[in-house]
């Protein structure tokens, strides 16, 4: 199973959304959540390449980017291959 970390925030929907989606897929995920610690959201900003949304969804240690990005690769039949990837 592949490595699954995701940034996320407290009442952020689209944090929810991509959390849902992972689960549905039975992933194992670490959830980081950033709320307030702001060495880990410069952690999250860095290791992003500047992005400061969330969430921030890494596979394999390779950035996928946010919700969307998530979905689109749900939609287009890519995502489940990403998570079998070790």
């Amino acid at each position: 199973m592949a490595k699954v970390e995701i940034y996320t925030k407290a009442y952020c929907p689209y944090c929810t959304h991509a959390l849902a989606l992972l689960k549905s897929k039975s992933a194992d995920y670490n959830e980081i959540k950033i709320d307030g610690d702001m060495a880990m959201r410069s952690t999250m900003i860095e290791r992003s390449n500047g992005s400061y949304t969330v969430p921030q969804i890494f596979i394999n240690d390779v950035l996928v980017g946010g919700c969307d990005e998530l979905v689109a690769l749900e939609r287009n039949n890519q995502l489940d291959g990403l998570l079998e990837a070790k």
